[in-house]
């Protein structure tokens, strides 16, 4: 009997274990697929996006910025009390939730 109930208990474990695994291994493809963003220049971001960051963000300064092939822009940003964070917008300078 106690050979029994040890031999259910290591089942359990080892297929509770399996599970996690393949749980761990879906969440780190979704991640993946939504980072579609390519490195651009400040430089190049449209003049609705600046404006958007100046009026919103006055103290901001964009560290780095990428574009999706949505024309989605994400920024990197720094205040100057030293925080930093990133920001989405689109080409029209609105701001998107992600």
């Amino acid at each position: 009997m106690k050979k029994l109930f040890f031999a259910a208990a290591f089942a359990l474990v080892g297929l509770t274990a399996f599970a996690q695994d393949e749980a761990q291994a879906d969440a780190t493809e979704v991640v993946v697929a939504q980072d579609d963003y390519t490195e651009i220049a400040a430089s190049e971001l449209p003049e609705a996006v600046t404006a958007a960051v100046a009026k919103n963000y006055p103290t901001a300064t964009i560290n780095k910025a990428y574009i999706n092939e949505a024309k989605q822009y994400k920024l990197e940003v720094s205040l100057e009390d030293g925080t930093t964070g990133t920001l989405f917008a689109d080409a029209e300078g609105n701001w998107i939730d992600q």
